[in-house]
């Protein structure tokens, strides 16, 4: 058992949900971002401007180029997964084809078929004379094993855990919409990925829309109310960028979560309201104000105008970041904060 460990440890393979969860999770949110986002983009930017200007060789060049992109999920998971899990070259190049045939499964099929094959990969890489032919073909094998035994019953798993949530949502908006919201949007803030997570559940409609309005609660909150400690730099990088930036800052202060939180609780539910019955596309729905992929996504499920631009501009920016800032200072009065609690260090 100890030769086991051992070999186990040298090969960097490490069993726990910190690893799957945290570091491969992650990693497979760069590779959604990298093919499935990134293609939803530049496909939209084709779609608007053949709406505007109509058929053009422009327009008809982003379109096919960002339904490429989106097509090819699989196997920018398989490698995302693959880097995440710290795999030697043979086996990271291995697991873009074990992510394409998990794709069957759905984006959870891909991550479990890129993960299994890198883990058996690791575990023989190097181990033989003929590595270069030992090392990807167990890849493959065992990562194809995994993507046909178990990929369609997680992605069912997923999917129907997703129409649960989408469904609760639409019989109970005011409820779920607070739920949506808030547990999103920590996940969003949390060392977790919350795109792959709506992905994975295909969590797009009105209970999207919630979930959208969570996440741009979190980034948009944390960036304006933390202004002045962190300046232009900080409102850019929360805001656009992420607010997982300030992990550290929670860990020592966790105070400072809840003034975002409680915005969450707000606009959560008033997405969902027949006022504004905000909706968004699974790729969107976890993403906030990062990049602006949220607002092309609610674009993309709702169509542009200028009542969803008002809308989006309510929701996602001026509401949020007018809550979290008052009911920052009402911690600040009471204590509870203190100045220099939510400053980055980079």
């Amino acid at each position: 058992m100890a030769n086991v460990k051992a070999f186990l440890k040298r090969k960097d393979i490490e069993f726990s949900a910190r690893r799957y969860f945290n570091d491969a999770l992650s990693a497979m949110a760069l590779g959604l971002f990298a093919s499935l986002l990134i293609g939803l983009i530049i496909k939209t930017i084709g779609e608007q401007t053949a709406i505007l200007f109509g058929e053009n060789p422009f327009s008809a060049f982003f379109f096919d180029s960002g339904s490429t992109a989106m097509g090819l999920m699989g196997p920018a998971i398989g490698a995302a997964v693959a880097f995440g899990l710290k795999a030697p070259p043979l086996v990271l190049f291995a697991s873009i084809i074990t992510g394409g045939m998990g794709a069957v499964g759905g984006p959870a099929g891909s991550f479990l078929a890129a993960a299994v094959g890198a883990e058996f990969g690791k575990a023989v890489s190097k181990e033989t004379k003929v590595d270069i032919i030992v090392t990807p073909a167990v890849t493959i094998l065992m990562g194809a094993l995994a993507a046909m035994l178990f990929g369609p019953m997680v992605d069912a798993l997923m999917t129907g855990l997703g129409e649960i949530i989408k469904s609760a949502t639409v019989m109970r908006p005011f409820t779920m919409g607070i739920i949506v919201s808030v547990i999103v949007g920590l996940v969003l803030t949390a060392p977790i990925s919350s795109a792959a997570l709506c992905i994975m559940l295909s969590l797009d409609g009105l209970a999207g829309g919630a979930a959208t309005a969570g996440c741009c609660a979190q980034m948009v909150g944390f960036a304006v109310m933390t202004f002045s400690e962190n300046g232009v730099g900080g409102l850019f990088a929360q805001g656009i960028g992420t607010s997982m930036l300030q992990v550290p800052n929670i860990i020592k202060n966790p105070w400072i979560l809840l003034p975002p939180t409680l915005a969450a609780a707000i606009t959560g539910p008033i997405a969902t309201s027949r006022l504004f019955y905000m909706e968004n596309v699974a790729a969107g729905s976890g993403m906030g104000t990062s990049g602006l992929v949220g607002q092309i996504g609610t674009f993309t499920a709702m169509g542009f105008s200028v009542t969803v631009l008002l809308k989006v501009l309510i929701l996602h920016f001026i509401l949020p970041a007018v809550l979290s800032v008052i009911f920052y200072k009402l911690l600040v009065m009471r204590g509870m904060i203190k100045s220099g609690d939510c400053r980055l260090e980079v």
